[in-house]
């Protein structure tokens, strides 16, 4: 029995979810988690998936050529080890939202990643987009992040006013309300 992860990419149009997850069926799958989304026209997305008998990469490959090759999708399964596979929240913290806008330019998501990262804040989803129009085009980031207790909030506050004043953005941080099922 094992896990693995696939990634689609290709062109977005009806029916990629339909088809990728019927290959899926028709192996005997269950899908454990995914993702998906449509970037700039091309549809991106990511399963992790189990089989009770398929261990290698070598017996869920083929299954996906007519999918690649009728709907040119990108289709690639890696094999995935039992402690590779996470069921439950990996790190401890505090979830907040934070969101940034500004002017479309380089550098906005390395700042905030950056920043983080030295912090140990762990980013559990991340969304960019531009909005607007040609002439005024408005980027737009937001993270869903996991703030560690020991992150100190006013010194976090600080560098991101210093953020604020370089990219010429501004940058806005509120908590998560969650819910325990």
């Amino acid at each position: 029995m094992g896990h693995f992860s696939v990634s689609v990419m290709g062109k977005d149009r009806p029916g990629i979810v339909a088809e990728v997850s019927r290959v899926l069926y028709e192996l005997g799958f269950n899908i454990e988690d995914s993702t998906c989304t449509i970037l700039c026209g091309q549809f991106a997305m990511i399963l992790v998936v189990f089989h009770e008998r398929l261990k290698e990469v070598a017996e869920v490959n083929p299954s996906f050529d007519e999918a690649r090759q009728g709907m040119g999708l990108q289709v690639t399964i890696h094999s995935l080890k039992a402690e590779e596979v996470v069921h439950e929240k990996s790190f401890s913290g505090s979830p907040h939202i934070i969101s940034v806008y500004g002017a479309d330019r380089p550098g906005i998501v390395y700042s905030v990643a950056r920043e983080l990262a030295q912090r140990k804040v762990n980013i559990t989803d991340l969304n960019t987009q531009v909005v607007g129009s040609k002439e005024r085009p408005v980027y737009v980031m937001v993270l869903e992040v996991d703030i560690p207790e020991n992150v100190d909030r006013k010194e976090l506050d600080g560098v991101f006013e210093q953020i604020k004043k370089e990219l010429g953005v501004s940058i806005s941080v509120r908590p998560i309300e969650t819910l325990e099922l």
